[in-house]
C-alpha cells in the first residue's frame, strides 16, 4: 500500500512516500480503507521528535482518519465490513499512524460517519472536534446563554468551538486576524469577532464583555494569563490545550479572588468513552448542520511532506495564511 512515513523523527523533509506493507489486523482490530486524513500540530510534534514517543520504524504519520471498514476481526462486534467510521489513532503502544491506504484501529476509537457527510469533512473534523467538546463540554461545561471567548476563530481547534458554543447555545467571542477571516468567523456563527491588527484584544474584548466572559478557551502557544484572568467572569474557567514548551508568569491572587479555575487536557489521555461522548456531539451536529470542517485546502497523501511544512509555517511560526485544517487524500 501507498503511505506516509518517517525512518526516524526529523523535519518535514524527512517524511517519504512510497510502498509498505497493508496492515494486518487482530481479532480486536478493524482494518479502514482510508478516505481521508488531516494534518494536526501534535503530528508535527510526534514527527520532529518533540514529543517523546517509541515510534516503529518506519512510522507512518497521522493522528486521524475517515474511510470505510475493510475487515473485522473475529472478536470485533462494534462494526461490519463496509460502515464508514472515522476516528482518532492512539499514539501510544506502538500504533502505526493514519497516513496510508488502509489502517489497523482498535475499534474504540472509531465513530460512525452521518450519513451525509462525507470522508474529507469527517477527517477534518475529527482530532480537532473532539479536542474542542472536551475542554468545552467535559472541562468548562459551557451553559446556555454565557459567553465563551476563543483565540482563534479560523483555526482548526478554534473554528470547532466557534461552531460548538453557537451549538450549546451561547455567545461566542473570538479572534481573528485580517477581515478574510473575521468574515470567516462570522460565517461559523461567531457573535463578536475582534481583529487583532486593530488594537490590542484585550481592550476590544472589555468592549464587547465588560463583565468577563465565562470561558475563556485559550489555543495560542504562550498563555497570557493576566489578560485571561483580568477578561474572566467570576467563577470564569479557562481552557489551556496548547504551550507544552511555554512557562508564562501566573497572576495567582486575581485568579483565587475571582474564584475562577484551569484546565488543562490533551485528548490522547481521554478515555474512550469520553471520545465516544465527544463524538456523538459531533455526529449530531454535523447531521443538523450546525457544525461543519473548516477546510483550508485538500491536498494529495504524496504531497504529505509539503503538508507539513505548511502547517509548521503556521503552528510553529505564525507565517501562514491558512484558514482551516490541511486534508490528504490517498
Amino acid at each position: 500500500m501507498k503511505a506516509a512515513f518517517i525512518q526516524q523523527t526529523g523535519p518535514a523533509s524527512s517524511i517519504q512516500y512510497g510502498e509498505l506493507p497493508t496492515p494486518e489486523i487482530t481479532d480486536s482490530q478493524v482494518l479502514v480503507r482510508v478516505g481521508a486524513v488531516s494534518v494536526n500540530p501534535i503530528d508535527l510534534y510526534i514527527r520532529s521528535g518533540a514529543v517523546a514517543a517509541e515510534l516503529p520504524s518506519p512510522y507512518i504519520i497521522g493522528s486521524d482518519l475517515a474511510g470505510t471498514v475493510e475487515a473485522v476481526g473475529a472478536k470485533v462486534t462494534r462494526f461490519k465490513v463496509g460502515d464508514r467510521v472515522w476516528g482518532v489513532q492512539q499514539s501510544s503502544g506502538g500504533h502505526q499512524g493514519t497516513f496510508s491506504q488502509w489502517c489497523a484501529m482498535d475499534p474504540q476509537w472509531l465513530h460512525t460517519t452521518p450519513e451525509d457527510v462525507c470522508d474529507e469533512d469527517a477527517a477534518a473534523i475529527a482530532l480537532v472536534g473532539i479536542t474542542a467538546n472536551l475542554g468545552m463540554i467535559r472541562e468548562a461545561r459551557l451553559q446556555p446563554g454565557e459567553t465563551i471567548f476563543v483565540h482563534g476563530g479560523t483555526g482548526g481547534v478554534g473554528s470547532a468551538v466557534v461552531q460548538m458554543g453557537k451549538a450549546v447555545g451561547a455567545r461566542v467571542i473570538a479572534t481573528a486576524g485580517g477581515e478574510e477571516k473575521a468574515e470567516r468567523c462570522r460565517d461559523l456563527g461567531a457573535d463578536i469577532v475582534i481583529d487583532y491588527r486593530k488594537g490590542k484584544v484585550a481592550e476590544q474584548l472589555q468592549q464587547h464583555a465588560a463583565e468577563g466572559v465565562n470561558v475563556f478557551f485559550e489555543t495560542l502557544r504562550e498563555p497570557d494569563f493576566d489578560f485571561a484572568i483580568a477578561a474572566m467572569a467570576p467563577r470564569g474557567r479557562m481552557v489551556v490545550m496548547a504551550g507544552r514548551d511555554a512557562r508564562p508568569e501566573f497572576p495567582v491572587g486575581p485568579f483565587y479572588v475571582k474564584g475562577c479555575s484551569l484546565h488543562g487536557f490533551m485528548l490522547l489521555k481521554a478515555s474512550a468513552e469520553e471520545q465516544q461522548a465527544a463524538a456523538d456531539d459531533i455526529n449530531r451536529w454535523m447531521a443538523a448542520k450546525q457544525l461543519r470542517p473548516l477546510i483550508d485546502r485538500v491536498m494529495s497523501l504524496s504531497e504529505a511532506a509539503e503538508a507539513h511544512a505548511l502547517q509548521e509555517k503556521q503552528t510553529l511560526e505564525n507565517q501562514s495564511n491558512l484558514v482551516g485544517k490541511l486534508v490528504l487524500t490517498p
